[in-house]
């Protein structure tokens, strides 16, 4: 029972109900103009539903039309916190577009809405009306007084039996109404809903919007994992080293680390607050003897070599280079300690090369599975990092054990 008599609970009901008597306006207008309202027929009912319909049909070549039924099916057909959103469409809508006609065949499925609210709204309506009339004989047939108004069901008589009878109308009409609400509200989805073109634009924006995601993930996890690395390093060598020196320097090297790593997180949390902020601003491949000091102030003997004009680099390709030479570092630094690793970065007219090697600790598995240099061969976020991001340009990396050595080696076009 309760069920049933959920709808007339819900607000859903009354807002598409008033949407439904809102589309038969039009019909009321020009029956009022002609053939009239007094005492209509059969007959003249009918006309009252065709008229309009050639208004209709021109209005539905008028792309902002489309527009307008959108946002009115979702504020009445699906009230809630997506009938506030405002332009594009997408799963929060309600699967009903809000952008105007952008073909002949948005101008179709328009008309036809246009067509199918207004006979709908005519016959909701009538029943409206009909019932409501019903109610009220119902009721000058309880106190014994004369009808005043003409419903097509006659009620014979007087007496107050007819009083259990009135909230039948009533309960009957809400329920018509709830039922005509719902079918209504899946017609506005077939006939409503976006195009082709549109789901296209919303998918690949939603693509846009999670490569994004995972770029910045990528960028969190590059730059604060490399940081948060030196620091441990350099934490330990201090406090094995017991050298008052060697921890002042230590601790510089952490302070100027931990420093870095807060302006890249800073710049992260910039393009995540404003979305134009450009992506220039990330660090680039010119900026790489900050990745090579940090590796050497963590203890490790770093012998880099560099061939090529770097500022050449497009941007793109020098900030991935720089985020793949700081995870390559770190991977170093996280699984093998301050061992000895040699950097070669060049640059020709096609192509940028980046190779780190570093001794694979003794005992380390050949297969590299073990702490070697990156040690999880490959299972790892950072290497799976390296990849992807070469991947993404175009290029390729190879990451694994080499003659007694780790080694990853990137090769990324330029253009």
């Amino acid at each position: 029972m309760s069920r049933l008599l959920a709808p007339l609970t819900r607000a859903v009901t009354y807002t598409r109900w008033l949407h439904l008597l809102v589309g038969a306006i039009i019909a009321l207008v020009c029956g009022s103009v002609y053939p009239g309202l007094t005492r209509p027929g059969y007959g003249q009912w009918a006309l009252m539903l065709l008229i309009p319909v050639p208004l209709l049909m021109v209005a539905a070549v008028i792309p902002v039309v489309r527009r307008a039924e959108g946002l009115q099916a979702r504020l009445m057909l699906f009230p809630g916190a997506h009938a506030r959103v405002e332009g594009g469409s997408g799963p929060r809508d309600a699967g009903v577009s809000v952008a105007p006609s952008a073909s002949w065949r948005d101008r179709g499925r328009t008309a036809v809405w246009l067509v199918l609210r207004l006979w709908a709204g005519c016959a909701v309506a009538f029943v409206t009306g009909q019932l409501m009339a019903l109610a009220l004989e119902l009721v000058d047939a309880t106190s014994g007084g004369p009808a005043d108004a003409e419903s097509l069901i006659p009620v014979p008589g007087y007496g107050w039996a007819y009083a259990l009878l009135v909230p039948v109308p009533p309960l009957v009409l809400l329920g018509v109404v709830a039922l005509a609400g719902r079918l209504m509200a899946s017609a506005a989805l077939g006939l409503l809903g976006p195009s082709a073109a549109e789901r296209l634009a919303a998918l690949e924006e939603r693509t846009e919007q999670l490569l994004e995601r995972n770029r910045i993930a990528r960028e969190l996890h590059d730059s604060i994992g490399h940081a948060l690395t030196v620091a441990v390093v350099q934490a330990g060598a201090a406090r094995a080293a017991a050298d008052p020196a060697f921890t002042d320097r230590a601790l510089e090297a952490i302070e100027e680390t931990g420093r870095a790593a807060l302006e890249d997180l800073e710049r992260v949390l910039l393009v995540l607050r404003e979305s134009e902020q450009p992506a220039s601003r990330r660090p680039t491949l010119a900026e790489a003897n900050r990745l090579l000091d940090s590796a050497r102030a963590s203890g490790a003997e770093v012998d880099a070599e560099v061939l090529g004009a770097l500022d050449t680099v497009p941007g793109p390709v020098s900030r991935e280079g720089y985020r793949i030479l700081q995870e390559a570092l770190t991977n170093v630094l996280r699984h093998s300690g301050t061992v000895p690793i040699r950097v070669a970065v060049t640059v020709d007219d096609a192509r940028l090369w980046l190779d780190v090697r570093n001794p694979l600790p003794a005992g380390s598995p050949v297969n590299g599975q073990g702490s070697g240099g990156g040690g999880g061969g490959g299972s790892g976020s950072g290497l799976r990092g390296i990849r992807e991001r070469a991947a993404l340009l175009g290029g390729r990396a190879r990451t694994g054990p080499d003659e007694g050595q780790w080694r990853v080696h990137v090769e990324l076009p330029l253009a």
